[in-house]
């Protein structure tokens, strides 16, 4: 009884991230980045099968109905454009892959995800509505087979297309072992395991043979790229151990996430946040940032849909450290701007170091200007330039 989670393949969700850009701005250059998709798709098909197959047509039809999509108006509701073109990158790769499993001898069934996990409609962060879709997929996924469905996308109530978030198919994951409890969750990456740093950045990095699932919890929300923030909850709390291995060395043991009671003993582990903006918020008559300023910068974030990586308070000011987006950035300066004073430095890099030590702070801010240092007991965070 097995159910394989399907990503988009390659670097497919960035390109659609701008065949989107393109068609909200009414951009002709969104022909070009839809192509150029195209392309890469059906290169892949050309690669492993016949040009007679008809995995061909199927694919074509996705492809028209993307271009049907970016000919028709967007709406004023940008973020649900999104998801109703960026969703198509798990479809057609699980298409595709579902064809390649079949062609060699596979017996696999298809499920379109979209109409079983259901969510409510934060479109680009939308919240699975477990309740509702609990019995969906329970129904769907009964019978000791093979399936393959997609990761990262689900479905309203009425039908429309939401994605859970960037990196979102681990979550996917997570939620359908959590509703068909199942005995664990593989977690293919083109990594070891859980590393304590990004090999790009430290070469030297060492994999994390187990971690407990509160730390897994604290890696995700700090910003560690290997696992999505909402994997973990699912699985910690129907106890589904979650392995991260790596797809090019299947054999190898990976990262196991688990419940774990006795103290591990674990190595500096560095994440890096880029493009990070740093906003510091002054009321304008120069009175205390008290309760009802604070309730009223969380109200414009939240209209924002601005997630903070980090904040410090003094007593007339108050700072966040947030993801560089310009759209939300402006809509936030705009709606603050007549109560507050805002300074803002933008093109800055926020680290993180679970389980520091002077020497591992050290090796991070040499030659970097240091704006922000915060140290707690087991977490060190940097904001530098």
């Amino acid at each position: 009884h097995l159910v394989i989670v399907v990503s988009a393949m390659g670097k497919t969700t960035n390109a659609l991230e701008w065949v989107y850009q393109y068609y909200i701005e009414n951009n002709i250059q969104k022909y070009d980045a839809l192509q150029e998709v195209k392309i890469f798709h059906f290169n892949i098909l050309k690669s492993l099968f016949k040009l007679t197959d008809e995995v061909y047509s199927d694919i074509q039809m996705l492809f028209n109905e993307l271009e049907h999509k970016i000919n028709t108006p967007p709406s004023e509701q940008i973020d649900f454009e999104y998801d109703q073109i960026v969703s198509y990158g798990e479809i057609i790769s699980s298409k595709i892959v579902e064809k390649y499993l079949r062609s060699i001898g596979v017996n696999i069934y298809w499920k379109d995800i979209r109409s079983l996990l259901i969510t409510d409609s934060n479109y680009k962060e939308a919240n699975v509505l477990f309740d509702i879709s609990t019995p969906k997929i329970k129904d769907c996924f009964n019978s000791k087979a093979i399936y393959i469905c997609q990761g990262f996308i689900g479905g309203t109530e009425k039908g429309n297309y939401t994605t859970l978030g960037r990196e979102g198919s681990d979550y996917t994951a997570a939620a359908l072992a959590y509703m068909l409890d199942a005995e664990s969750v593989t977690i293919w990456k083109d990594v070891p395991g859980v590393l304590n740093a990004d090999p790009r950045i430290m070469p030297e990095a060492i994999k994390l043979d187990t971690i407990s699932y509160k730390e897994a919890i604290e890696l995700a929300y700090y910003g560690a790229q290997v696992i999505h923030p909402k994997t973990i909850k699912p699985l910690q709390n129907k106890n589904i151990p979650l392995l991260v291995k790596p797809f090019l060395a299947p054999s190898e043991p990976g990262t196991i996430v688990q419940n774990i009671t006795e103290k591990l003993s674990l190595p500096p582990i560095y994440i890096y946040k880029y493009h990070q903006v740093l906003v510091s918020i002054m009321p304008k008559d120069f009175s205390f940032i008290a309760e009802e300023n604070m309730s009223l910068i969380f109200r414009h974030l939240a209209d924002q849909k601005i997630k903070v990586n980090l904040m410090q308070q003094s007593a007339v000011s108050f700072s966040i450290c947030i993801d560089f987006d310009e759209r939300k950035l402006h809509g936030f300066l705009e709606a603050m701007k007549a109560q507050f004073d805002i300074l803002y430095n933008t093109d800055l890099t926020l680290i993180t170091i679970r389980h520091y030590t002077d020497d591992a702070i050290q090796k991070v801010i040499s030659n970097k200007k240091i704006i922000i240092k915060e140290l707690s007991r087991k977490t060190a965070r940097l904001v530098v330039k």
